[in-house]
């Protein structure tokens, strides 16, 4: 069966809607699973944003859609193009979580037109990263407000620089209303919606994938999208430019947990959907891995010679997605952190990249 054909028998579901419940259906629903590769790219190749299609890939209840591009296009992510984006619609208009890459902006709005006519109202960005946030000013200039953690908008506003140069901004794509992540109170919801029969809670998180996360839970689906701090395609990424760090992540891998019930779906931007316990050998993997690193840093070895160390052999077998690349990144990631960890302050951890 075809991508198409598949996309035609998911959305078929929902001819009914704005009706909400989902009689006779049991939630979650795979409508197109990630691809699982092995995949290969010639040297110098460009994705061909005209040939990625965005289609409704998961379905988390009546009203609840995944928009995800297609596989093994994106070298950057080729087990399904940009990241997860969100949409709860229903009579009080349209709800996104991200906006999925800039270029395929018209044809995210186009696949989330084949189910729902209804008003962009709201959307929040989950973290900063490009194939979450590049079709903001896109959806700004339909309609929707969007919400972000405070350091988030920084980080828009004063990206650091690569290559360089800093990119230009558009400023319609600019989070407009913003929150800020507060130690006192993590795990509880900075906004709440009441919209089209679900509770939707954007939860800011502590410096993690990056320094100004937001997890998003849908607490009548028992949904949790749990962005990029998780990832079963590739080794973890902790974007320390942007003020991540792994040992954020496991703290993040921690509330998650506490946030999570036994049969809460939990939703990363890249890769398949997990369970609570997933966490756990995620977890004890970024443990080991740091430990390991620091032990050898620890003996005066150089990076080089933690690298060729070849430190995540024994999880290669499990990790989709694990190039070269991603393991270096993971490694040297873990030898920045060990030596040197700055603390917080006004919400973000700068810390010093090797």
């Amino acid at each position: 069966m075809t991508r198409n054909a598949l996309l035609l028998v998911g959305l078929m579901a929902v001819a009914a809607i704005p009706g909400i419940n989902g009689q006779g259906v049991s939630y979650p629903v795979t409508v197109i699973p990630p691809a699982k590769g092995p995949f290969t790219f010639p040297p110098g190749y460009q994705t061909p944003w005209d040939k990625i299609e965005i289609l409704v890939k998961e379905k988390f209840s009546a009203n609840l859609f995944v928009l995800h591009g297609s596989d093994t296009l994106d070298p950057a992510h080729p087990d399904g193009s940009g990241g997860r984006a969100l949409a709860l619609f229903g009579p009080d208009g349209v709800l996104m979580v991200d906006s999925q890459n800039r270029q395929v902006a018209e044809k995210t709005l186009k696949t989330l037109r084949s189910f729902t006519d209804g008003p962009i109202r709201i959307m929040v960005n989950t973290h900063v990263h490009s194939d979450h946030t590049g079709g903001n000013a896109f959806f700004a200039k339909q309609g929707a407000l969007i919400y972000s953690q405070e350091n988030l908008r920084n980080e828009m506003l004063r990206p650091p620089p690569r290559g360089g140069s800093a990119p230009a901004i558009d400023m319609a794509g600019i989070p407009a209303a913003t929150y800020r992540y507060n130690s006192a109170t993590t795990g509880e919801p900075a906004v709440t919606f009441h919209m089209n029969g679900e509770t939707v809670d954007f939860i800011p998180m502590m410096p993690s994938h990056t320094a100004g996360d937001t997890i998003v839970r849908f607490r009548n689906a028992d949904v949790i999208y749990i962005e990029d701090f998780y990832r079963n395609f590739g080794y973890p990424f902790a974007d320390q430019a942007n003020g991540g760090s792994l040992q954020g992540m496991l703290e993040a891998a921690d509330l998650i947990a506490k946030l999570a019930g036994p049969n809460t779906t939990l939703v990363p931007g890249h890769g398949t959907l997990i369970k609570k316990p997933d966490l756990l050998p995620y977890r004890t993997m970024v443990v080991d891995i740091l430990s390991k690193v620091k032990t050898l840093r620890e003996q005066g070895k150089s990076l080089k010679e933690v690298l060729a160390a070849n430190l995540t052999a024994p999880y290669d077998a499990k990790t989709l997605g694990d190039t070269q690349q991603s393991k270096d990144r993971f490694i040297t990631e873990a030898y920045d952190e060990v030596r040197d960890f700055p603390p917080i302050v006004d919400g973000k951890r700068t810390m010093i990249v090797h």
